[in-house]
């Protein structure tokens, strides 16, 4: 009875810690090149400020053309969200902060591509996108899915993937590709 209570206190701490932890992290730091260039804001001479504007707008050229530096807007950082959501993926700080991330996939729509039976009544899914998604749980659809079905994918309990397809009742699901 001991060890249940103890469980759970341990359970709910890390529920109420993790998301203070997340608003805690700290965006990656500026690359060297952009913060030189910002730098030259600073400059009260309007020439030499405009030369050293010139100097670094080269120098961060030069970087991003050597792929050191990538200069990309918010859609594109939405998009390739998009396609890596349902991977687990290591947090670099790269694609925004937490769960209160407005920006957050939550769920996406697709279209089935493929789809074939695995083992007892569960299905691998391939969509129009390249996405690869298999069942992992017993649940049956009642209509077999097939090519050109419209499908909702969205986050469910403790990180799992939930599928609708053609508007039946959710599967679980994980993606493999």
């Amino acid at each position: 009875m001991r060890v249940n209570h103890l469980a759970g206190a341990i359970g709910l701490f890390l529920v109420l810690a993790a998301p203070a932890a997340a608003k805690d992290k700290a965006p990656p730091p500026a690359p060297q090149a952009y913060k030189d260039l910002v730098a030259c804001k600073a400059i009260a001479d309007p020439a030499a400020r405009l030369a050293c504007f010139d100097a670094q707008v080269g120098k961060l050229e030069q970087a991003t053309a050597a792929g050191e530096v990538v200069v990309t807007d918010r859609a594109a950082v939405r998009e390739t969200r998009k396609g890596l959501f349902g991977f687990k993926l290591p947090s670099l700080g790269l694609f925004g902060g937490g769960d209160d991330d407005k920006d957050e996939i939550k769920e996406i729509l697709g279209t089935v591509a493929s789809a074939r039976a695995f083992g007892y009544g569960t299905w691998r899914i391939t969509l129009e996108d390249g996405s690869v998604w298999e069942q992992t749980d017993s649940e049956r659809l009642v209509f077999d899915p097939r090519k050109g079905d419209k499908v909702r994918i969205y986050k469910a309990a403790l990180g799992t993937y939930r599928m609708n397809v053609d508007g039946q009742r959710a599967i679980r699901v994980r993606r493999v590709e």
